[in-house]
């Protein structure tokens, strides 16, 4: 099983993914779009990650490596490849299969639980997660679930926070990977979004939630090995 990473910033890499990934015997190849690496072929790996980012899914006329990584995604799914998206990543997911993507009501970023959907045991991924668990949080924009797609989590915030398709696709808007070295580099690099708001968190209370990262990356390991060792 070879994975291929796709990275849009340097700040938001693969993080506990790459952890786990070593820790299994699979290769991982990162490529960093920001940086002008080309795409791979569908033909060049076995599972897709596309992670996060600040920028938007429909930021095409922005990023000249937008449209063309969509119509990659969109051919990883169509040939059953297992594809996995983070945040941005599960924006792009949503795009590639047909939905739209636009603002939330309101940015969602810190430490706020999630709600297990009603429905998600329609999916294996949606089985295996709890009724309510606690994972950081650092978008502004949502997504309509793709067609055929299984809800499987949403926070008062924001509603579609995971979705299932198929079982060989997980889009994932929270951030089950984030490390403590990640999230302080978001911190870093987002920080002009810590706007006090209801559902934005200031530095100080999102370095309180670091007592939350083992659960969370317990939580992934199952999600991973579910999408990428059981093939």
């Amino acid at each position: 099983m070879k994975l291929v990473c796709l990275q849009h910033v340097a700040f938001e890499g693969p993080a506990w993914i790459g952890s786990w990934a070593g820790e299994k015997g699979l290769a991982l190849e990162t490529v960093g779009l920001y940086r002008g690496d080309p795409l791979p072929r569908p033909a060049d790996f076995d599972g897709l990650v596309v992670m996060g980012g600040p920028m938007g899914a429909n930021d095409g006329y922005r990023f000249h490596w937008m449209d063309p990584e969509k119509e990659l995604i969109a051919q990883a799914v169509l040939k059953g490849k297992r594809v996995l998206g983070i945040c941005l990543g599960a924006q792009l997911i949503a795009a590639s299969l047909g939905s739209r993507v636009y603002p939330n009501p309101k940015k969602e970023i810190g430490w706020f639980p999630l709600d297990r959907a009603a429905g998600a045991d329609a999916s294996i991924f949606g089985s295996m997660l709890p009724r309510r668990f606690t994972a950081l949080h650092w978008h502004g924009d949502t997504f309509d679930l793709p067609p055929g797609a299984v809800h499987l989590a949403s926070t008062p915030a924001c509603v579609n926070q995971a979705f299932a398709f198929k079982d060989t696709v997980l889009g994932l808007q929270f951030h089950l990977e984030a490390t403590r070295q990640g999230t302080e580099a978001l911190i870093e690099n987002c920080r002009d979004e810590l706007v006090p708001a209801a559902a934005v968190q200031s530095e100080q209370e999102i370095r309180t939630g670091y007592g939350f990262l083992e659960g969370t990356h317990a939580l992934m390991d199952k999600l991973l090995a579910q999408l990428f060792l059981n093939v």
